[in-house]
């Protein structure tokens, strides 16, 4: 090799953390992680809502590379995949800073390289930046109206306060996605009374959840996970396919409700209006029981504000609460890069957006060379799971990094007109496709779709199993620089 890339990774959840290994697995170890916060795991490690889980089989909601042989149950709970993800950083750990919070990165175009600075004041150069901080990284509220007049305790369910005693107290909770359908069902025998806030009821579909029994054997493993990522891009395919599959979705997750919700009225009100792929289907088994329950409301009207007691819908009344939970999930907009990237020219990375997110292959930008996103934009899943995509941008990282290791080249920088051309595609495909017919944390406020990809996984990995040298501009090489 004529140069030997420096590695920076901002971020220690899965991608970060996938990044490194499979850096480390190639034979690369100048790298180093930057975490903010003290230990490994990204929303696994902030998440710690009660119920909170994976509803993708942990088979494969983990690493192909690092299987686990001792899950506990089909669906991993947040325990469980933190203690395996701590697990696997054990690998890499020696490489991880911890408590180093990123604040801007900048291109030093004379130089080719990247200076990160950390709120601490110190600078980490590097000759390839890679960005792992996810989309689900970012806790987002609402802009009700009287928003700081609670006066009671109130919190976002990423961000749960267990040290708030819900036993015996009126509850509100807002929002009725992944989050809420797994903490609801845990607090609603604890409170003394639970109001649930829906803007637009989801679609749930029974989750074949089981226990696991004694330590799998690696070879059933890697049949349970061919399995699950087979079942996960047929439930893809007939998101995406058309109104007569989605109808088939929408039919079994119907006769989920009917069996699970005797009321009429209530089962009225849990009737969702959007077509099955639209907003992200759920998978639960207690959601709607304890929607049933006698001391759970339901209440379908918007919500016009935050009184100082509870919250006021648009039919003019007022529902008492003493502890509001948010369960609105995510803000994904700057699809959580730090403050300020900046690239060639000193344009920044929101800038060069304007607003709109896009990256070819989700992965990097034209005008910020040597950068590299991990579940950027375009690379979420409607019906697999995300650690798929999230191992192949890994791998694709490792290939630039080998590129600019045996070539010499000082930077990597994909061509804008290639980037245009995949973005056009990105648009063409998705504009015609389920996550179009309903507003949704998936789309901007102008409705383009800027978290999802329109494929199946098994096309993103062929489409990232190689590094296309001709889809970047000519570089210098290390020696010129």
């Amino acid at each position: 090799m004529t140069a030997n890339p420096e590695v920076v990774v901002i971020g220690a959840g899965f991608g970060g953390l996938g990044v490194a290994l499979s850096l480390r697995r190639a034979g690369f170890d100048r790298f180093t992680v930057l975490e903010r916060a003290n230990e490994v795991g990204g929303v696994w490690r902030d998440n710690t809502y009660p119920g909170a889980a994976c509803d993708v089989p942990s088979s494969l909601y983990s690493y192909s590379f690092a299987p686990s042989t001792s899950w506990p149950r089909r669906y991993a709970a947040q325990p469980d995949i933190l203690r395996y993800l701590r697990d696997t950083a054990s690998a890499v750990r020696d490489r991880i800073r911890f408590g180093a919070e990123v604040v801007a990165a900048t291109f030093d175009e004379s130089r080719h390289r990247w200076s990160v600075a950390l709120a601490a004041g110190d600078v980490v150069e590097a000759d390839v930046l890679v960005c792992a901080t996810g989309q689900l990284s970012r806790p987002s509220i609402p802009a009700l109206p009287g928003l700081g007049r609670f006066a009671g305790e109130v919190f976002h369910s990423a961000r749960w306060r267990h040290d708030v005693d819900l036993r015996g107290r009126r509850v509100a909770v807002v929002g009725t996605g992944a989050s809420a359908a797994q903490f609801v069902p845990e607090i609603a025998p604890l409170a003394g009374h639970l109001t649930v806030f829906q803007r637009s009821a989801p679609h749930v579909l029974p989750k074949p959840d089981a226990r696991l029994s004694g330590r799998s054997h690696p070879t059933r493993l890697r049949v349970a996970r061919a399995g699950v990522w087979l079942g996960g891009e047929l439930l893809t395919g007939l998101l995406n396919a058309g109104r007569l599959s989605r109808r088939a979705v929408a039919a079994v997750a119907a006769t989920h409700r009917r069996i699970q919700v005797r009321d009429p009225a209530l089962r009225a009100a849990l009737r969702p209006d959007t077509q099955p792929g639209c907003k992200r289907v759920l998978f639960s088994n207690d959601w709607y029981p304890a929607l049933t329950r006698r001391n759970v409301g339901v209440v379908a009207e918007p919500i016009t504000e935050v009184t100082e007691h509870g919250l006021r819908t648009a039919d003019g009344r007022e529902h008492p609460a003493d502890v509001l939970i948010w369960g609105t999930g995510f803000a994904v907009s700057g699809f959580g890069t730090p403050a300020r990237i900046t690239g060639r020219n000193g344009r920044s990375l929101a800038e060069a957006w304007g607003g709109r997110p896009r990256a070819h292959l989700g992965l990097t930008v034209p005008g910020f060379p040597s950068l590299f996103l991990i579940y950027g934009p375009n690379t979420n899943l409607g019906g697999n799971s995300v650690i798929t995509m999230i191992e192949a941008q890994c791998r694709y990282v490792v290939s630039a990094v080998r590129h600019l290791a045996e070539t010499g080249a000082a930077t990597l920088e994909v061509r804008r007109d290639v980037a245009a051309a995949f973005d056009e595609e990105m648009t063409a495909r998705l504009t015609k496709s389920v996550w179009s017919t309903c507003s949704s944390w998936y789309r901007t406020t102008d409705g383009t779709i800027t978290t999802n990809w329109p494929g199946g996984t098994l096309e993103y990995l062929r489409r990232t199993a190689r590094l296309r040298t001709s889809d970047h501009e000519p570089a210098r090489t290390t020696a010129e620089v």
